[in-house]
C-alpha cells in the first residue's frame, strides 16, 4: 500500500495543512473554529493579496507567468462570483482564505496550489484585515467632515443666539449658541486627525514574514507593498502575524470618537425635553408611545448613547483578546474580527444618522435666553466690570456674591436690582453697569479673546472650520 498522499483539490480545513491526521476533524470542531459565516466581508482583500502575491512570486521567478496567469484569471472569476452573490461558501473550509483557494485551485488546476508559495494563513490574515480596514477608515474620514459640516450649518445660524452655557449643569455664563456647537466641531475634527495617524500603523505589510520566522523564497515584499498602497513593512515576522494592537488602536479611537457622539447625543436629549425646550427635531427621527398619544421621542439621539457603549465593549474585548497570548499566532485571533467589523459598521451607521439629525435642528431662541436669564449668568460680568474699576478680583467676586445672595433672597436677577441697591455693595457701580455688564449681549460681546464667544470670534471660527472642510 503506498504511503504517498493524496493531491487532490482542496475539499475541506484538514486537507489545507499535510496528510499528518488520521482522522478527520469532528463536525463539532468545523462549526466552532469556522468564521466563513463572517469574514467573507474580507474577500476583496484577500483576492487583491493574492494577486499583488502572485505577481511577485512571478517576477522572482519562483513561480511561471502562465502560473500568474491563470491565478490571474481564476481571481478574476472568482471576484465576479462574489459580487454577483453566486460564490458558494463552504463552512467545511473554515475561512474565506481557504474557500477562495480551493476554488481557484478547482478552477485553475496546480496554479491555484502554487499560490501559497511563501506565505501563511498567519501572514495572509493579518494583510486582509489591514488592507480591509484601510479601506474602512477611508470611507470614515468623509463622515467625519460631514458630521462637522452639519453642525456648521446649525452654527452659522445662530451666532448670536444665547445659550446658557452651564458648569456642573448649572447656568454659568451666556454662550453664543454656535459656540457651543462649535465645541463638537472641534472634537470630531480632531477625530479626524486621529483617524488618519492610526491610519499610518495600519497601513504596514505583513505578508512575507509567512507563519512566523520568514520565508526562504526570494520575496520581493516592497513589490508587494508599492501593489497594494502599503507605506511600509512590517520588519519583524513575529510581531507581522502575531499582534492586532493597530486593530485595538483603531477600536481605541472609536470609542473615542463615540464618546464624542455620546455627548452630543445627550445634550440633543436634553434640549429636546420639556424641562428645557431649546430645540425641536424632525418627525423622521423621532418615535412616539404605545400607550402616550403626546410623545415624541429622540430615540435617535438615545441608541446613539446607547451603541457607545457597545463599542467600548468591543474594545475592552480585544485589549482582553491579546493580553495574554505568547508569540506568535495563536487561534485566540480568530475573535479579533467580529468586534472590528462591527465597531467600523456602528460607527458608520452613528455618524451618517447623527450627521442628519443635527442638521434638521429647529433652534428655539427665546427659550435659550429665558433659560439664561434665570442662573445669575451675568454676575462674572459684574466681578469684571469692578476689577475694571480697580476692585481686586477677589474683593469683586466677594461683592457679587452678596449681591447674587440679595437677589436669590428676592427673587430678582442682578439686572433687575435699582442702581442703588447695587451701589450698596460696592461704591464703584455706575449707571453704566447695566449696558455693560448685566445683560446677556453685553456679557457674549465682551469675550472678544480668541477662542471666546463674542459673535464676531464665532463667525471667524465658523469660517476657518469651513475653509478647511472644503
Amino acid at each position: 500500500m503506498s504511503n504517498r498522499p493524496k493531491h487532490g483539490s482542496l475539499a475541506n480545513k484538514s486537507q489545507a495543512w499535510s496528510a499528518l491526521f488520521s482522522e478527520p476533524m469532528s463536525e463539532l470542531v468545523q462549526r466552532y473554529t469556522a468564521s466563513v459565516p463572517f469574514d467573507q466581508r474580507l474577500a476583496g482583500a484577500d483576492i487583491a493579496g493574492s494577486l499583488a502575491h502572485a505577481r511577485m512570486l512571478g517576477a522572482q521567478g519562483v513561480i511561471s507567468q502562465q502560473d500568474v496567469a491563470d491565478i490571474e484569471r481564476g481571481l478574476g472569476q472568482i471576484q465576479g462570483e462574489i459580487d454577483a452573490g453566486r460564490f458558494e461558501w463552504k463552512l467545511e473550509l473554515e475561512d474565506v482564505h481557504l474557500n477562495i483557494e480551493a476554488r481557484l485551485t478547482a478552477l485553475v488546476g496546480d496554479a491555484g496550489k502554487r499560490l501559497h508559495t511563501g506565505r501563511s494563513r498567519n501572514d495572509q490574515v493579518a494583510t486582509d484585515v489591514r488592507l480591509w480596514l484601510r479601506g474602512e477608515i477611508d470611507a470614515l474620514v468623509p463622515l467625519l467632515g460631514d458630521m462637522q459640516r452639519a453642525l456648521l450649518g446649525v452654527a452659522a445660524g445662530h451666532t448670536e443666539t444665547i445659550l446658557p452655557g452651564t458648569t456642573h449643569l448649572q447656568v454659568a455664563q451666556p454662550v453664543s449658541f454656535a459656540h457651543h456647537l462649535l465645541a463638537y466641531v472641534e472634537m470630531f475634527a480632531r477625530d479626524a486627525e486621529r483617524l488618519t495617524d492610526v491610519r499610518k500603523r495600519v497601513n504596514r505589510l505583513p505578508l512575507g514574514a509567512a507563519a512566523l520566522a520568514g520565508t526562504s523564497y526570494p520575496l520581493d515584499r516592497e513589490r508587494v507593498a508599492k501593489e497594494l498602497g502599503f507605506d511600509g513593512l512590517c520588519m519583524n515576522s513575529l510581531d507581522a502575524v502575531s499582534d492586532r494592537d493597530f486593530a485595538i488602536e483603531f477600536c481605541s479611537w472609536a470609542a473615542i470618537c463615540m464618546m464624542h457622539v455620546s455627548r452630543l447625543a445627550e445634550e440633543i436629549v436634553l434640549w429636546m425635553s420639556q424641562n428645557f425646550g431649546y430645540i425641536d427635531l424632525a418627525d423622521r427621527y423621532c418615535t412616539g408611545s404605545s400607550i402616550m398619544p403626546q410623545k415624541r421621542n429622540p430615540d435617535v439621539a438615545e441608541l446613539a448613547r446607547g451603541k457607545t457603549g457597545r463599542v467600548y465593549g468591543h474594545l475592552t474585548a480585544l485589549l482582553t483578546l491579546m493580553k495574554g497570548q505568547p508569540l506568535t499566532y495563536n487561534k485566540d485571533n480568530q475573535e479579533d474580527k467580529e468586534p472590528l467589523f462591527d465597531t467600523v459598521d456602528t460607527l458608520a451607521a452613528t455618524l451618517r444618522i447623527m450627521a442628519e439629525m443635527v442638521g434638521g435642528i429647529v433652534v428655539k431662541p427665546e427659550a435659550m435666553q429665558r433659560a439664561a436669564q434665570k442662573g445669575y449668568a451675568t454676575a462674572t460680568d459684574l466681578a469684571d466690570y469692578l476689577v475694571k474699576k480697580g476692585v481686586p478680583f477677589r474683593d469683586a467676586h466677594e461683592v457679587v456674591a452678596a449681591a447674587v445672595k440679595f437677589g436669590l433672597q428676592r427673587g430678582m436677577d442682578l439686572s433687575d436690582l435699582p442702581l442703588d441697591t447695587l451701589k450698596s455693595f460696592h461704591a464703584a457701580i455706575g449707571e453704566d453697569v447695566y449696558e455693560a455688564a448685566l445683560t446677556l449681549k453685553a456679557s457674549l460681546n465682551a469675550r472678544k479673546v480668541a477662542g471666546g464667544t463674542a459673535p464676531e470670534r464665532v463667525r471667524e471660527q465658523i469660517a476657518a472650520h469651513q475653509a478647511r472642510l472644503g
